[in-house]
This record gives structure tokens, C-alpha cells and sequence, in this order.
């Protein structure tokens, strides 16, 4: 990798890490041994296994306990803290004493990853297959290292395994790992941004059930040129992906003379699921940056949105015609504020992230740049209504306080209680993008709120009793991104 865009990000970790089949591990008796890890032994994890490796339908996901735990991601890179990135641990029972606060921390071995998105090793796509879900599967973004986490005792996180960004690019000539998802066959597929040398248009990491780099997942993909998100579809044989850039564009951060020049994406993209080879791509037009993309909940539903960043607006995909082609239209417009010391003299909203409830009745977005929460009723999926919207400040208001505590920035990554009663909120989007816009979250670090949501009429408001302040963290103020459960959530659970 000498000579790459990862050089100086940091280098090996963990010789000697033990990989172990999963399933093995559970079924032969070895939950108790002890695991090597950077050449020490280090007890596994104790306790009761997951009792959710999956739900067989959404209706089910619904009526599952509340959560009483949440992960986050944070990261240090781009501020003064020269410390390892961390998953926390957050309390989030309100019956708890600890609530609203970060109980266990778990730091990765280097220096320098951006941990930021993330997912499991199995989700409902696997319901009714062996196995449990177990391992957390936690990319570098920046530094393309893949961590596993044994996630067995949620407050009590352990590093299972490390892949080095040397050993992806030797076996797939990729980096900058993004979206992780697990399939229906107990195989983890990631999408990755770049190749190893940060160009786009990346692809997509297999990793087998013993976590092993199996390869590319996709034979033919003319016609990408880049690469984000994606999310499958297996009843109607088809995969959605979106774009955002190679990873040598976006890395040191936004500049709008790139997207005139074309090094952003604006194309959504439709895979053979079974042939795994990219048939038919829409042109959301120029400047549009589609980022998050989510199907319908319920597998029998042939739609899905998708928020275009930079365009500020929502598309809805589906099948339409008597030949069954994928096809989208715009079907939510957010208009950008006028700001006269803002590049252009306007703020676009910036769509960062989108999120179905899990009885596919509402849509969640947040504005990154306007500094909002949206809600829309999507029970008729052509036609969303606006039913509830919660005010941050972004760079288009004054900060919203809470507790004593400025709520700078914008609102980013959400993550849905499964019930669809809570809505949790963080505001990093990645660290140089951060700096460009909101540089105090360097300095303050990030903040994790709960919107309290009506699942039946719509609404929403900010809950003034939880806040989790990111900027008190022992090590120094952390950046936080995205929110997981331990027992699966509305933007990583896939039924099939």
C-alpha cells in the first residue's frame, strides 16, 4: 500500500488476530475460551446470547421490547484528541441510573479509522437460518480496516478480529468501506467507495461466515462510476445502489467547483440480484449526490426513497411497466435559504440521511445544513405528506439549547425505536465535511438526542429529559455518527 491514499493513516494491527467460525463457536462449547488478539490472550465475552438473531416479518420486529441499549460510533479524527476511535455504549432505559449515559466504551486498536456506519453479522434476511446476531462488523472509513466485534455482552464490547486495509486491497483492490449489510446466505457483503488507491468506482467486499475476505461480490458493473449505499431486494431479484464520490475527491472535503466538474454522483443504479450485474441506471441530474437509499420494510412492497444530498430532494423507485423496470421519480422538493455570506448566497438543506419506519407509514429526514428533523406520512408512497418537523438551528437559525448544552451543528444520522415511538439523533456527518461547515463540533464534540414520535397520527418533538453530550467523553470531545441496537433496527434489518 506504499504510495496509496491510505499511507500514513496507520498500518498493521493485531498479528495473529483469531478468526472463528461463528457458528462453531457457538454450537462446540467454546463460548468460554479466550480469544488472541494482537499476540494476547483475551477472555471472550461472557454471558446470555442475543435472544433476536432476526425477525421473521416486520410486524414482529414491532412488538419487540423497547431498547434499552444503543451503540454509537465516534470518532476523534479531525479534531485535537489523538486517541482511537470508539463504539459506545449508551443507556437509554429510562427506569436505568445510569440513562443518558455512556456506560461502556470500546476503542479500536489504532488510531485514525472514522468509524461510520456499520451493521451485523445477521439480520432478519437470515431469520430461520443457524447462528445468532453476534458481531458487530465496524469499518474504518478512512482507514479502510475492518473490525468484528463480539457484541455477545452488549456492556461488555470485545474486538474479535481485525482485517487490514493491505489485506482488501491484495484480494479486492478496494478501500473505503461504507454501508455493511448481511445476506440471506450468513455472508457479509460491504459497499466500498475506491480502489485501493482511492479512485472510484469501488465495489463490493464479500466476507464469508468466518469473516474471511471472499472478494468482489459484483461480475459486472459497467456503468458505476461511483459508489455509496445500497440495499437488497431478493423477491424481486434486485439490489439498489447510489453514489457519492471516490474517496481522493470527498476525503478532504466538500468543494463545489467538483461537482461541476462531475466527480460527484447522480445516478441510481438497479443489480441483477441473482447474476450480480448492474442492469439498468436513473439520472437524478446534475448535482444531485444520491446518499441513503431504503426499500419498504415489508418484502412484498416493490418501492423504496432515496434523499439526493446536494439536490435536496426524495425520490420514489419501483416497478412500473408491463416489462417491470425500475424507474424513479422526484417526489419531495426541499427549497434552499437565502444567505448572503454562504457560498452562492444560498443553503441548500442537504439531505444526509433517510429512514422508513418499520410498518412503512413514515419517512424520516433530516436537513443537515437547514438543521431539521422532516417527517412524512408515506402510506400513499407517490404523494408524502408533511406531518412533523423538529428544529436544530443548522447554519440557517440560532442553536437549539438543551440541558444547558448547544445543540451546534445539524441533525444527521437517525436510527427509529422499532415500535416507531423514538427517533434518535446525531449530528456528524464526516470529519472533513464537519470542519467545512460546523467546525465547532471539533471543539465542543457531538450531541445524541431523542425525538418522541406519535407511530399513528405523525408529530414529533425533541424529549427534554435525554441528551447524551459527546463532548464530556474522558478522552475529549468525540464526533458520533451512526446508532445501532443490539437487537437489530429500521436502517440494517432486510426481510426477505
Amino acid at each position: 500500500m506504499r504510495g496509496s491514499w491510505l499511507e500514513g493513516v496507520g498500518h498493521s494491527v493485531a498479528e495473529g488476530v483469531a478468526i472463528v467460525d461463528r457458528r462453531t463457536f457457538l454450537s462446540s462449547g467454546l463460548a468460554a475460551a479466550s480469544l488472541w488478539v494482537g499476540g494476547h490472550r483475551v477472555p471472550a465475552a461472557q454471558g446470555p446470547a442475543l435472544s433476536t438473531p432476526g425477525y421473521a416479518s416486520p410486524q414482529q420486529a414491532m412488538q419487540a421490547p423497547r431498547e434499552k441499549l444503543l451503540f454509537v460510533a465516534c470518532t476523534y479524527v479531525g479534531t485535537s484528541v489523538h486517541q482511537p476511535d470508539y463504539l459506545a455504549v449508551v443507556d437509554v432505559d429510562p427506569a436505568s441510573t445510569r440513562y443518558g449515559q455512556v456506560i461502556y466504551r470500546l476503542s479500536m486498536p489504532k488510531v485514525g479509522d472514522e468509524l461510520h456506519h456499520y451493521g451485523w453479522n445477521i439480520c432478519s434476511s437470515c431469520h430461520g437460518r443457524p447462528g445468532d446476531r453476534r458481531y458487530l462488523i465496524v469499518p474504518g472509513f478512512r482507514s479502510s480496516r475492518i473490525h468484528i466485534i463480539d457484541a455477545k455482552e452488549p456492556t461488555s464490547l470485545r474486538l474479535h478480529a481485525v482485517i487490514e486495509p493491505e489485506e482488501v486491497a491484495k484480494v479486492a483492490n478496494l478501500s473505503a468501506p461504507h454501508t455493511v449489510h448481511c445476506l440471506p446466505s450468513g455472508e457479509v457483503m460491504i459497499s466500498m467507495l475506491g480502489d485501493a488507491q482511492g479512485n472510484g468506482p469501488g465495489g463490493f467486499l464479500l466476507l464469508d461466515e468466518q469473516f474471511r475476505l471472499k472478494g468482489r461480490w459484483e461480475k459486472e458493473a459497467a456503468g458505476m462510476q461511483f459508489n455509496y449505499d445500497f440495499w437488497y431486494q431478493p423477491r424481486y431479484n434486485v439490489m439498489v445502489s447510489t453514489e457519492w464520490a471516490a474517496p481522493r475527491t470527498f476525503g478532504p472535503g466538500p468543494r463545489l467547483e467538483d461537482v461541476a466538474a462531475g466527480k460527484y454522483g447522480r445516478h441510481l443504479h438497479f443489480w441483477d440480484w441473482q447474476q450480480r450485474r448492474l442492469i439498468h441506471s436513473v439520472d437524478l441530474g446534475q448535482g444531485a449526490i444520491p446518499l441513503e437509499v431504503r426499500f419498504a420494510h415489508d418484502p412484498d412492497k416493490d418501492y423504496g426513497f432515496v434523499g439526493a444530498a446536494l439536490s435536496s430532494s426524495i425520490w420514489l423507485f419501483r416497478r412500473e411497466g408491463s416489462a417491470g423496470q425500475w424507474q424513479a421519480r422526484k417526489v419531495i422538493q426541499l427549497e434552499p435559504v437565502k444567505k448572503d455570506d454562504f457560498p452562492g448566497g444560498q443553503v441548500p438543506p442537504l439531505i444526509s440521511d433517510i429512514l422508513i419506519s418499520m410498518d412503512d407509514r413514515f419517512l424520516y429526514v433530516s436537513t443537515w445544513l437547514h438543521g431539521r428533523v422532516l417527517q412524512y406520512d408515506i402510506r400513499d408512497p407517490e404523494r408524502p405528506k408533511l406531518t412533523g418537523s423538529v428544529a436544530f438551528g443548522g447554519l440557517i437559525g440560532p442553536p437549539r439549547q438543551l440541558q444547558g448544552r448547544e445543540l451546534s451543528g445539524g441533525p444527521q444520522m437517525l436510527q427509529l425505536s422499532l415500535d416507531g415511538r423514538r427517533l434518535y439523533v446525531t449530528n456528524s456527518l464526516y470529519s472533513s465535511w464537519d470542519n467545512a461547515f460546523y467546525p465547532q463540533i471539533a471543539k465542543q464534540g457531538s450531541w445524541l438526542v431523542q425525538l418522541d414520535c406519535d407511530p399513528q397520527q405523525g408529530g414529533m418533538q425533541l424529549n427534554e429529559k435525554f441528551l447524551v453530550d459527546f463532548g464530556k467523553e474522558p478522552q475529549g470531545p468525540a464526533r458520533a455518527h451512526e446508532i445501532r441496537y443490539p437487537g437489530g433496527d429500521c436502517s440494517s434489518d432486510i426481510f426477505s
